[in-house]
């Protein structure tokens, strides 16, 4: 059985203010590796997004198989990660009665899927965590943890009593808005194809107010990731919870929309949340030379410009769906030649991200996450089984037991336990 270290139990005080950067560790490489293996082991480990697909927990995407996607419960194992959020994911689409309600099938169709895996399929490796005490409870027994995070409220529409159905099937954060505006919050990204100017509300909409109070009410944490940075600014105002950043990195090392400039870090700082980075190449690094190679193979193959979303490619027909498939493909064979001569991310560069958010906003606001199965990954830590070498990274670089628990989960329970307070005083 693992032994765990949970820091937010062991009545640790939350620093004020940031905290030097860890000195390097010294000694011979295999001591490095023995101490980081033993500091593993100790530590509970929770990455806060993993994707899944409509047809998860199916004989078609098995999560107890050993196979090709990201995470599964063998590969969870292999890599020592205790608990996993799985994803209830939709694409932003037609923000009318009937796009509302194709939203919500949607919804349910993945709530079903995390069910089925934890409840019938899997019952004996797997169980689904509906507090924060229930995270170490599972760990401690053995089992993996799943617990539930929603990315895009566009599956709210505009029933707040939606927000409490969620939250008892097990939802645990909500993402406010993913690729494109919805009725609660502009994002990050807006979505030409559906119509978005930069700004619609201006931040957070007036209906979005009235959802992040709901979601104080019920126990649901509010997550800043992918909405626009004036978004992301006043949600930390509005709740009356910390918010989480469920898998965003930081904008000073890697400039692209999702990530979080100082201002936005200070704010989660202040409002008590965590920014969980994510390890996810494109966010990591920007190497100019890298993306024009990949812009030119792109223009070479005729591919459509931007990333291919889920609901991009619900829009095309059959024939432009194969055709893309097939320029993908021989895409993905020529990216050899690409990351030969210009190396993607690793685990070093991801490590960076922690660093910088721990010098700016102290240990206590800092957190992992992978993003894995929705486009996440780096050298070292392309799926659950090299989760070792995160905690073997943050070891060489001098973080000791108690931060790495924090890193690994310790924060973002702490923001989970006090969004429950924040509820149970709202009753």
């Amino acid at each position: 059985m693992k032994r765990l270290l949970i820091v937010w139990l062991m009545g640790v005080a939350v620093a004020a203010c940031a905290e030097p950067a860890p000195e390097e560790a010294t000694g011979s490489g295999q001591d490095i590796v023995a101490l980081a293996r033993e500091i593993h082991e100790a530590t509970l480990t929770i990455d806060s997004h993993d994707d899944i697909p409509f047809n998860f927990a199916t004989e078609g995407v098995d999560p107890g198989v050993r196979g090709d996607r990201q995470v599964d419960i063998p590969k969870m194992i292999e890599g020592g990660l205790d608990a996993a959020f799985f994803i209830v994911y939709v694409g932003q689409g037609e923000r009318d009665a009937a796009g509302n309600a194709f939203a919500k099938e949607r919804a349910m169709t993945k709530f079903d899927a995390i069910h089925r895996m934890t409840d019938e399929m899997y019952s004996d490796q797997i169980e689904l965590a509906y507090t924060s005490e229930d995270v170490g409870r599972i760990a401690a027994s053995g089992k993996r943890v799943a617990a539930i995070g929603i990315e895009n409220g566009w599956v709210i529409g505009q029933d707040l009593g939606l927000i409490e159905e969620y939250h008892r099937l097990g939802a645990r954060y909500i993402t406010l808005a993913h690729n494109g505006h919805n009725d609660i919050s502009d994002s990050a990204s807006p979505d030409p194809e559906l119509g978005d100017a930069e700004s619609e509300h201006g931040g957070i909409s007036a209906f979005g107010e009235l959802v992040i109070t709901e979601m104080n009410r019920v126990g649901i944490m509010v997550d800043v990731s992918h909405i626009s940075r004036q978004a992301m600014l006043e949600a930390t105002r509005l709740s009356q919870a910390p918010v989480i950043a469920s898998h965003s990195s930081v904008k000073a090392l890697c400039d692209v929309p999702r990530n979080m400039d100082d201002e936005q870090l200070l704010a989660l700082r202040d409002n008590g949340g965590v920014i969980q980075t994510v390890a996810l190449a494109d966010f990591v690094k920007i190497d100019p030379e890298r993306n024009a190679a990949i812009d030119a193979l792109s223009d070479d193959l005729d591919l459509p410009p931007g990333p291919m979303t889920p609901q991009r490619m619900e829009r095309m027909s059959e024939v432009e769906r194969t055709d893309y498939v097939q320029k993908r493909t021989a895409f993905d064979e020529q990216m050899q030649v690409i990351d030969e001569a210009f190396p993607p991310a690793n685990v070093s560069d991801f490590v960076d991200h922690i660093d910088y958010a721990f010098n700016l906003i102290g240990i206590d606001h800092v957190g992992i996450s992978s993003d894995f199965d929705g486009g996440g990954g780096v050298e070292g830590w392309n799926d659950a089984s090299e989760t070792f070498n995160v905690t073997l990274e943050l070891v060489r670089r001098g973080y000791s037991l108690e931060e790495i628990a924090k890193l690994w989960g310790g924060n973002l329970l702490r923001v989970w336990q006090e969004t429950e307070r924040v509820a149970a005083l709202s009753q």
